[in-house]
């Protein structure tokens, strides 16, 4: 006969004579034993204090409950293990260790709600001290110059050479959000966000509709985060990468004009094709001859659009043939073709910007960058700051935790599942706050490794 099972006690298959139950009654225990990393972390890097320095909070202080910055702990670190839901709130206000990592001196105390999260992301930017329930505004000029920041303190010297990919991607939507609109080649209702990545360091991330084109707004950006790291580094040679969506006359004659690099993917058209048709004719012949499945050279070009460019620029061609078909492909480049020829600038050079598409999707597969279900696009332009804020805690543990082992590219969620999801008891008494973490854990070697690296590594200027 099967046991009743209620919210309070689960039964299950029993072993011989035994009956095996369950019920969620362990006290202050936590799912993510983890977060002790993360608080470790902060308190080396302060990276969530300045986060929270981002805002501005009109509340009365002698009714305040919960700071902004326990506040923005609560929600960044959520998301950071895996809770991107406001309703999961209403039971991790009670989890001990996300209290504690959240800046809480007592473990026990009761975390904010998800209405009190919910008011912290949906005020509006006119916001006053008279108003009852939204006073706390974020300044996202604030939060743009921070991820350019903490990508400056990563470098004790400059680098020679940085290069700065840039990409566009669909944030599906499926309510009657502000901004609502149906992207025709991704066919469905979307926004249109724009990210910036250098490396693994998120610069820019930026939501937009879906009824623009994919650089519109771009190189506003870029001025920006140019201008910002040529104040600290004024040498260093930077480079643009992206696809043909950001081949645009404006940004390359932007970039000519201000000692910025470019190699931009080129949409194939007629013109185009025409010029390379003599190389396609040729690995057509050596395919046959050589019986290859792939056969590819490159070409050199100068080429001009008849009106929409200011000047001729370089352009490589990619004559390709895989199987039965064609496959011409073309970049625009500011580089020299003695510096850098064909081949290399676009196998070595263009071809590397496909793991900014990685990078990408740890944004909005593990860190939830896409649950923009809020009314306005304020709101959802928040939700994506504090989804980019828990990829850079990530990201720093990742760079200053996981260097040189077998797990220095592991993305957040194999970080999350092999880091932070530990089951951990908290126990308290007078003199200290002691965390029982589970014995059958197997990376505990390296647990204890990144704690040491995370102690030692070298304090932001």
């Amino acid at each position: 006969m099967s046991a009743h099972c209620t919210a309070d006690q689960l039964a299950f298959q029993g072993v011989e004579r035994r009956a095996v139950v369950a019920a969620f009654d362990a006290g202050r225990t936590s799912s993510d034993g983890g977060l002790l990393l993360l608080r470790e972390l902060e308190a080396r890097r302060g990276m969530l204090g300045r986060f929270a320095r981002c805002f501005r909070d009109l509340r009365d202080p002698g009714r305040v409950a919960h700071s902004v910055e326990s506040l923005i702990r609560q929600r960044v670190l959520a998301i950071a293990c895996g809770y991107e839901d406001l309703n999961d709130h209403d039971a991790l206000r009670d989890d001990a260790l996300l209290a504690l990592a959240s800046g809480k001196e007592n473990p026990t105390e009761r975390l904010a709600s998800r209405s009190t999260l919910n008011r912290l992301e949906c005020t509006p930017q006119g916001a006053r001290r008279e108003d009852r329930y939204h006073k706390i505004v974020y300044d996202e000029a604030a939060m743009d110059r921070l991820w350019v920041e903490l990508f400056l303190e990563r470098y004790e010297t400059p680098p020679d050479r940085i290069v700065l990919d840039l990409d566009a991607t669909d944030d599906p939507i499926h309510g009657e959000q502000e901004g609502r609109f149906f992207h025709g080649y991704y066919r469905q209702y979307c926004y249109l966000p724009l990210y910036i990545f250098c490396g693994d360091a998120l610069l820019c991330s930026r939501l937009r509709r879906a009824d623009i084109d994919a650089s519109a707004g771009a190189l506003v950006e870029v001025e920006r985060i140019v201008g910002q790291i040529r104040a600290r580094w004024p040498e260093v040679e930077i480079w643009l990468r992206a696809d043909s969506g950001f081949a645009r006359d404006a940004i390359m004659t932007w970039c000519e004009q201000n000692q910025v690099q470019y190699v931009f993917g080129l949409a194939r058209n007629a013109r185009l094709q025409g010029l390379l048709h003599d190389a396609l004719e040729a690995v057509e012949q050596a395919q046959r001859t050589s019986g290859a499945w792939s056969v590819r050279r490159y070409e050199e070009l100068r080429y001009r659009t008849l009106d929409s460019w200011s000047r001729a620029r370089r352009v490589v061609g990619k004559a390709e043939r895989l199987g039965d078909k064609a496959n011409p492909r073309f970049v625009v480049t500011s580089l020299r073709a003695e510096d850098f020829p064909a081949a290399e600038l676009y196998e070595q050079i263009y071809c590397a910007r496909g793991d900014m598409e990685n990078r990408i999707k740890e944004q909005q597969l593990d860190l939830f960058a896409d649950r923009t279900s809020s009314h306005t696009m304020r709101a959802n332009q928040l939700r994506l700051f504090l989804s980019s804020m828990a990829y850079w805690l990530l990201a720093e543990l990742r760079r200053i935790g996981l260097a040189g082992t077998e797990w220095s590219r592991a993305q957040a969620g194999t970080i999350r599942i092999r880091l932070l999801k530990i089951a951990a008891v908290v126990k308290l008494s007078v003199r200290r706050i002691y965390v029982s973490l589970s014995d059958a854990y197997p990376l505990r070697a390296l647990f204890a490794l990144i704690l040491d690296r995370i102690r030692n590594a070298p304090a932001p200027p």
